[in-house]
C-alpha cells in the first residue's frame, strides 16, 4: 500500500479515468465532426457564436447518447422553425416572387402606431448571396413626406441603427440644406433593425428620434454589412412606392462630405431618364481571394471583371430607375456587394453609368480646404475630423477661392 491508497481502490481510480478520458475523447471527435461538417458551409464571415447557437441542440442530442449530464441543465432548446416570429406594423414592399422556406427568429417590436406584427420569417441564402426579392415591412416610416414637400431631390443616407451620432452631424451640416437654387432638397435615414441584447432599448430610441426629426425609414431586416444588398433594394422600392414623384435621388454614406448646391446644379442640367451618376469604377477585378471583405467565388459569378458601376459612397440616379432596377433584380442573383449589384442590374437593362463631371467624386478623403471644397460634390472625410466645424466654416460669407 503506497501514499495510502490499496491496490482495489487505486484500480478503481485508474478505471474511472480511463472512462472518462474516452468519453472526453468521443466528444471531442463529435465536435470536431459536427464542426468540420458545417463550416465549410460558412464562408469567411463565419461566426463562431452564431454557430453555436444554430448548432447547439445538434451537439445536445448527439451527447445524449453518451452521458445524462444534460437531462438536469434547465436548457429548453433554441426555436426549431415552428415559432411565430413578431415584428411591427409597417408599410410592406412587395415582390412578385415567392420566398423559399424560412428559419424563423423571434423579435416583437413596438411600431410608430404602437401596434405590433407578425413578421416574414428569415432564412440565410449563405454566406455571399442575400434575400431579395422579398417582401419587408417598414417599422418606421416617412411614407407622406415626399408628397407633402414635392422634393426635386431625395438624399438617403445608409447608416446603421445605433449611430446617432452620424445622423446629428449631417443633420447639423449639409443636411440642413432643404432649398438650393429654388429646388427642394429631402433628407431621410434608412437603417433595418439592430440585432443583439439593447435591440429593443435602440429601437424604442429611434422611435422617440423619428418623432422630433421625422426623417428616419426602418425596414424589417438585419442591419448588417452583408445586407447592404437588401438595404439598397429596399431604398429603391420605398423611393418608387413614397417618393417617385422627384425628379432624383442620391444613396450616400454616413461619413461623406456633401455640396448641395454643385449636386443640385448638376441635376439641372441632368438627364431626366436612365441616369445614374458617381464615381464609376471600370474593369473592377472580381476578387477571388478568400481572405478579402469582398471576396465572391466562381460559382456566384463566373467572370472575372465586373461590369461598370457607380461605387457605394455615393452615387445618383433618376427616379424612373427605381422601377427598371427593382424589376431588373428579379433576373440577378442578389450577392451582398451593393454597388456592383446595381452595376449589373444596370448592364441587364443595357444601360451604362454616366461619368461625372471631373473631381466631382472622392473615394479618398480629401483634406478641408474651402476653395477645393467649393469644386466637388462629394468626397469621403477624414477621420477625427469636426464635419459640422467644416461645413459652417464652407458656408460662411466670402469668396471660397
Amino acid at each position: 500500500m503506497e501514499n495510502g491508497v490499496r491496490p482495489a481502490e487505486s484500480m478503481r481510480c485508474f478505471c474511472f479515468s480511463r472512462r472518462h478520458r474516452l468519453f472526453l475523447l468521443l466528444v471531442l471527435g463529435v465536435v470536431l465532426f459536427v464542426y468540420c461538417t458545417n463550416i465549410r458551409d460558412m464562408g469567411s464571415e463565419w461566426n463562431s457564436k452564431e454557430w453555436m447557437k444554430n448548432h447547439s441542440m445538434k451537439l445536445l442530442t448527439v451527447f445524449g447518447k453518451h452521458s445524462t449530464v444534460s437531462k438536469n441543465t434547465g436548457f429548453t432548446g433554441l426555436p426549431d422553425g415552428n415559432t411565430t416570429a413578431e415584428l411591427p406594423e409597417a408599410t410592406s414592399v412587395t415582390t412578385t416572387q415567392e420566398p423559399p422556406t424560412r428559419r424563423v427568429t423571434k423579435e416583437t417590436l413596438e411600431t410608430q402606431n404602437g401596434r405590433r406584427r407578425t413578421a416574414a420569417p428569415y432564412v440565410s441564402p449563405g454566406p455571399y448571396l442575400v434575400e431579395y426579392p422579398y417582401e419587408y415591412h417598414f417599422t418606421i416610416n416617412e411614407e407622406l413626406k415626399c408628397k407633402q414637400e414635392k422634393p426635386f431631390v431625395v438624399l438617403i443616407v445608409q447608416v446603421a441603427p445605433r449611430n446617432r451620432a452620424h445622423r446629428d452631424v449631417i443633420r447639423s451640416s449639409w443636411g440642413s440644406e432643404k432649398l438650393v437654387n429654388n429646388q427642394v432638397v429631402a433628407l431621410f435615414f434608412l437603417l433595418g433593425m439592430q440585432t443583439g441584447d439593447d435591440a429593443e432599448q435602440v429601437h424604442q430610441q429611434l422611435l422617440q428620434e423619428s418623432k422630433e426629426h421625422q426623417d428616419l425609414i426602418q425596414g424589417d431586416f438585419v442591419d448588417c454589412y452583408k445586407n447592404l444588398t437588401i438595404k439598397t433594394m429596399v431604398m429603391l422600392e420605398w423611393l418608387n412606392s413614397c417618393c417617385s414623384s422627384a425628379a432624383y435621388a442620391m444613396k450616400i454614406d454616413s461619413d461623406m462630405f456633401l455640396n448641395v448646391p454643385n449636386l443640385v446644379n448638376l441635376l439641372l442640367k441632368a438627364p431626366r431618364t436612365n441616369y445614374m451618376t458617381g464615381l464609376v469604377a471600370h474593369e473592377g477585378a472580381v476578387l477571388r481571394d478568400p481572405n478579402s471583405k469582398w471576396f465572391l467565388p466562381q460559382d456566384i459569378f463566373n467572370e472575372s471583371i465586373y461590369p461598370p458601376y457607380a461605387l457605394g459612397l455615393g452615387y445618383i440616379l433618376s427616379l424612373d430607375l427605381t422601377t427598371k432596377l427593382i424589376e431588373a433584380s428579379r433576373h440577378i442573383r442578389p450577392f451582398y456587394i451593393e454597388d456592383v449589384y446595381l452595376g449589373l442590374c444596370m448592364r441587364h437593362l443595357g444601360i451604362s453609368p454616366t461619368e461625372p463631371p471631373s473631381y466631382s467624386f472622392h473615394v479618398f478623403p480629401l483634406s478641408y480646404n474651402r476653395c477645393q471644397y467649393s469644386r466637388i460634390i462629394a468626397t469621403t472625410c477624414p477621420q477625427n475630423v469636426d464635419r459640422v466645424w467644416i461645413w459652417r466654416d464652407f458656408k460662411r460669407p466670402g469668396p471660397h477661392c
